[in-house]
């Protein structure tokens, strides 16, 4: 039975909880400062893609199995709800972790090429919030009342919102996490070459 097939270790949990947490902290870092200006909030996922990209690529590198990936995007969902998020946050990045999961799935985890598109998936994960604002904005300022989101910064927010910005987000998400994977395989190319993973 290959590596890639066998089920997590401990020391697999352990790694992938540690990988895990430091990308929760990149993410925070590049992506929460977007969040914290109402104007800029709906570029969350574009800021949160740049910096984590390197540090997925090496955990997936280290543990090459079924498992990390979802773990790590997991991890977040439930951050995301806990911290009282509108749920589509939640949502999307259990339904972003699943893609990506299965993305890397189908080479093994062992194509640099897949890996990176692995992540520009759980990237989009991130955009689960907003997406729900477009499809039902009236809905989605309700919910955010309720949990507390002042009136002011939904009225800072939605002054800077079009159907422009979400094509923007989406696209920005997908370049800097493309960039982002990039830039990574090239920082970490002798251990994925120790890992087995190809071009």
């Amino acid at each position: 039975m290959s590596n890639t097939k066998s089920g997590l270790s401990v020391k697999d949990l352990i790694v992938t909880g540690v990988f895990s947490a430091i990308i929760f902290i990149c993410i925070s870092l590049s992506g929460g400062v977007f969040m914290m200006m109402p104007a800029l909030t709906f570029y969350y996922p574009v800021g949160a893609a740049l910096l984590a990209g390197p540090v997925y690529l090496l955990m997936v590198a280290k543990v090459p199995k079924k498992g990390p990936i979802f773990i790590a995007s997991a991890l977040m969902a439930i951050f995301c709800y806990v911290t009282g998020m509108h749920i589509g946050m939640t949502v999307g990045y259990l339904i972003g972790g699943i893609l990506a999961e299965i993305v890397a799935h189908t080479a093994n985890y062992k194509s640099k090429k897949m890996n990176i598109l692995s992540y520009v998936f759980f990237c989009l994960g991130g955009t689960g919030t907003y997406i729900a604002y477009f499809i039902n904005p009236q809905t989605w300022i309700n919910t955010m009342l309720d949990k507390g989101t002042t009136q002011e910064y939904l009225d800072s927010m939605l002054a800077s919102t079009d159907w422009l910005v979400l094509v923007t987000m989406l696209i920005g998400t997908v370049l800097i996490a493309l960039l982002s994977g990039l830039v990574g395989s090239k920082l970490l190319k002798k251990q994925f070459e120790k890992a087995g993973i190809t071009a």
